[in-house]
């Protein structure tokens, strides 16, 4: 791997936050499920029809068409566009006229479709500002006090709904109060996990700039004798030419793995780099210096090639000196 001369760059900007775009999908999961459901419910419960009795038609119909926008809202969110923001107040429109129907078509809030609102209202809050999200809590319960109010004049509905819907809209006031905050902590959460992967990546990159920059030769093995990281003057030196990461290091240097194997062998806490190698050029004699990175078994190395000068003729001269004496 040859060294990288090009100065240290930042990480990019942090992608928009996961969360708002989690909750739109969990909403439109809601929206493909809850009509399926509902139209179930509405066969299979034919003589009793606790849902769709007033209006079967209006109610099949709402059914049909709210699934198909859960099928349509899926292309959104998988482009991510537009905003979060702008298509939770979209889906929170659609949300709160269909269900408002439901109800309508199943005779009012007795027919208990009116707890189907807590979710948009509960997902509105998680994405958009606290004031904008209680505006749209006050839209969801005028609608549905709207509804009620529809309903006893056609004869539909008696006084006791008009407290259930004051109840309910009570309700998602108070759903909307607990969801603001709670959103706001989990957006500052994923927004310092963010903040805390990218300055492990500036880290990285950073121990890697100066790593490539070191004179000194370096390189990291791991238990299976893989090269996690090598500087290129160690891979000039072993190769004498780029090497990359997650090459086997009998590849590059098989003497130098055959000196690592020997130092694994020794008792820990006795070990002694002993052994030497011959360079990629055949002109410098390598003697490596092992410090385990780990305090029990074989472990990740690192190695520091040490190297010295080597002249043939120097040690012929030493070889004959000692077969002399």
């Amino acid at each position: 791997m040859a060294p990288n001369t090009s100065p240290l760059r930042r990480s990019p900007d942090p992608a928009p936050p996961d969360l708002p775009w989690r909750v739109l999908g969990l909403m439109n999961v809601f929206r493909l499920i809850a009509p399926m459901v509902l139209l179930l419910v509405f066969f299979f419960d034919a003589p009793t029809r606790s849902v769709g009795a007033h209006n079967p038609g209006l109610f099949i119909g709402i059914c049909a068409a709210y699934f198909a926008f859960g099928l349509i809202s899926m292309q959104p969110l998988q482009r991510r566009w537009p905003s979060a923001e702008w298509l939770v107040l979209l889906q929170s429109v659609v949300d709160t006229v269909a269900i408002v129907l439901l109800i309508h078509s199943s005779g009012g809030v007795g027919s208990g479709l009116a707890t189907l609102l807590i979710l948009p209202a509960g997902a509105t809050a998680t994405i958009v500002a606290p004031r904008v999200a209680l505006l749209v809590t006050s839209a969801i319960v005028l609608a549905l006090l709207f509804q009620t109010a529809v309903a006893g004049l056609l004869g539909l509905s008696s006084s006791a709904d008009f407290l259930v819907a004051g109840l309910t809209g009570a309700s998602l006031f108070a759903i909307t109060l607990v969801a603001t905050p709670l959103a706001n902590r989990l957006r500052q959460s994923e927004a310092l996990v963010r903040q805390r992967d990218i300055d492990l990546a500036n880290l990285n990159e950073l121990n890697e700039f100066i790593v490539q920059h070191l004179r000194e030769s370096i390189l990291v093995v791991d238990d299976a004798d893989r090269i996690r990281l090598i500087n290129g003057t160690a891979a000039q030196l072993l190769k004498g030419g780029p090497v990359e990461a997650g090459e086997l290091l009998g590849e590059v240097s098989p003497r130098l793995l055959y000196l690592l194997e020997t130092w694994r062998q020794q008792e820990s806490g006795r070990r002694d780099s002993t052994g030497e190698a011959v360079s990629a050029d055949g002109g410098t004699v390598v003697r490596p210096h092992f410090v385990p990175l780990s305090e029990s078994g074989p472990g990740t190395v690192l190695v520091f090639p040490r190297t010295r000068a080597w002249s043939p003729s120097a040690c012929s001269s030493r070889n004959s000196r000692r077969s002399d004496a």
